[in-house]
């Protein structure tokens, strides 16, 4: 059991490594405004890594369907998140809520844009059951007393990877004059933007020019 909740802690860390619009955030929000609003934001990207994890063990082929059902929604829904969340990345002034002695606020509105962002990402169940075969966790049974520990495992491993990669990057944030930490905002709010415009787009092109129905 034990080698196994190294195995669930490693899927965890996987799983939150790759660079994509949940980093960027995180990047963002630990350079702008500090390494508690970053892990804030790597906490919601956790939270969904668990429920992925879940679903992954107890209702991949179920998720799969909907998915491949509901593909041009997730799509457009997905990539109408994704752009919002990166407008707002990118307009928004990450000094707006300093506090006097010059530390800045923790929002709940840092770990909702996480959450929203991952949620807009279902195929990233994918990826987890991936990780699962890779390790060697996919071949237990569903109703064992292992999943549990093993899903705990997984949200430990991205929580612990959240922590490190926020307070990292809050020890470079001193480093940075505060006009360069305004272009980061700006730069990454506007990644986040393509992505989601990517996603519309596909979205929009399947629906316009291949007649394939948006439900």
């Amino acid at each position: 059991m034990l080698v196994d909740m190294l195995k669930g802690f490693l899927v965890g860390v996987c799983a939150s490594a790759p660079i994509g619009p949940i980093a960027i955030l995180v990047v963002q929000k630990s350079l702008s405004k500090g390494h508690k609003a970053g892990f804030v934001s790597g906490l919601g990207a956790s939270v969904v890594d668990t429920m992925y994890a879940f679903i992954a063990i107890f209702a991949l082929a179920f998720a799969q369907k909907f998915i491949d059902a509901h593909q041009n929604m997730i799509l457009l829904v997905g990539g109408a998140v994704m752009v919002v969340v990166g407008l707002n990345m990118a307009f928004s002034d990450p000094f707006r809520k300093m506090k006097a002695d010059g530390d800045p606020t923790v929002s709940p509105k840092d770990f909702g844009q996480a959450v929203a962002m991952g949620l807009s990402n279902p195929m990233a169940i994918f990826v987890m059951f991936t990780l699962f075969a890779f390790f060697g966790l996919a071949d237990d049974s569903p109703h064992s007393w292992r999943v549990t520990p093993i899903i705990l495992s997984v949200s430990a491993g991205s929580v612990s990877y959240w922590f490190s990669v926020s307070w990292m990057l809050s020890r470079f944030r001193r480093k940075f004059k505060m006009n360069t930490i305004l272009w980061i905002s700006r730069i990454t709010g506007a990644i986040v933007v393509i992505i989601g415009i990517a996603l519309l787009g596909q979205g929009l092109f399947n629906v316009i020019f291949k007649g394939m129905p948006i439900v």
